[in-house]
């Protein structure tokens, strides 16, 4: 791994690595980060804490990508997605998945009506909760494949196929999947190659020892005010497509494919420590998120172009639901999010090396 091609000071572009931006992009980029605090202020008036998980979810819708959301029951997770439903003037439906639930449980199916010519009846479909443009998908290991792989589809597509006819999802759209890590006991856990269609694991720990104190003050009393919208789904997805345009470096390019190859032990100059404790890596699609998430994170927080830091800091989870460990990292407590951040290292060590 050369030094020049993880961090080249210089561009393709002549103007040392920095890529352009129009003046007219600068301008929106402004304009979003500030709506970007004034949605942090509304969370802030429903959700104590939890900053880092909010940014995330943000960053992923940004990035057209979904999320799978890990944490124990009672964290608000549901109550920080159906607020920036809120805030954002954008539909919301929960889907609590079952064993029993069925996939036209979640897409919709057509129902024999009566017409409007008398003594005649005709099929009307009835949309389904994914018609929606956030979706909780709660617990979705609990459901069987079948059911797991209706939402996926929509999820890849952004639509459902029923009756066979193809009918498109609203937009925009997003879905935010959660699993519980502490009840696995009659669960369906979703294979690689499923994890793989989700842009981010994010985990929801506990919050601290004062926002604990600030939640058993504040929500034990009256409730506070409704929450304002700050933006629309039209002006959403004029910020979705902003993002796209956002400036890569060549040299951010680059470091987002080698921290990814970094991450497969068949590959040819791989670690030996990746070797040992690494039974597969990420794809090519981790590559794809690392730099979308880069770009996202890059404007929310005041900057014109995706920079290292971006990339380091959606590395953990872009990464830790597309790393399998084997049996000898786990006895040696050793984990996906261990194995990133000593990727990661080894990467700011070739540099300063």
């Amino acid at each position: 791994m050369s030094k020049s091609i993880l961090f080249s000071p210089e561009g393709s572009d002549g103007n040392g690595g920095n890529p352009q931006v129009s003046d007219a992009d600068v301008k929106a980029i402004d304009a979003m980060r500030g709506k970007y605090g004034a949605m942090k202020d509304e969370m802030a008036k429903v959700i104590i804490g939890q900053e880092d998980v909010i940014e995330k979810m943000l960053i992923c819708i940004l990035s057209r990508g979904h999320s799978l959301l890990m944490g124990v029951p009672g964290l608000a997770k549901t109550m920080m997605v159906n607020s920036l439903s809120q805030i954002m003037s954008l539909s919301f439906n929960r889907i609590q998945f079952t064993p029993d639930l069925m996939p036209s449980d979640i897409t919709g199916t057509d129902i024999l009506q009566e017409s409007d010519t008398p003594g005649r009846r005709e099929f009307q479909f009835v949309k389904g909760p994914i018609f929606a443009n956030i979706i909780l998908a709660d617990e979705i290991n609990r459901t069987p494949p079948k059911t797991q792989s209706a939402l996926l589809e929509a999820m890849q597509e952004h639509h459902v196929t029923t009756g066979g006819e193809l009918r498109r999802l609203d937009e925009p759209f997003f879905v935010l999947a959660t699993q519980n890590p502490i009840e696995q006991e009659g669960t369906y856990p979703l294979p690689e190659a499923q994890l793989d269609r989700f842009m981010f694991l994010i985990t929801v720990d506990y919050p601290s020892e004062q926002e604990e104190k600030r939640i058993a003050r504040e929500t034990t009393v009256a409730s506070a005010g409704s929450l304002t919208e700050v933006i629309d789904g039209p002006t959403l997805m004029e910020y979705q497509d902003l993002v796209e345009r956002v400036p890569v470096p060549d040299h951010v390019y680059d470091a987002a494919v080698d921290l990814v190859r970094m991450s497969r032990p068949g590959y040819d100059n791989a670690l030996e420590w990746i070797k040992k404790w690494v039974t597969w890596g990420a794809g090519p699609r981790a590559v794809q998120y690392l730099v979308r998430g880069a770009k996202a994170r890059a404007v929310l927080h005041g900057s014109y172009l995706a920079r290292m830091e971006d990339i380091e800091a959606v590395a953990e989870p872009v990464l830790t639901h597309r790393i399998l460990t084997n049996f000898q990292a786990q006895s040696e407590a050793v984990d996906s999010p261990y194995v990133i951040r000593e990727l990661l290292k080894t990467q700011r060590e070739a540099v300063s090396g």
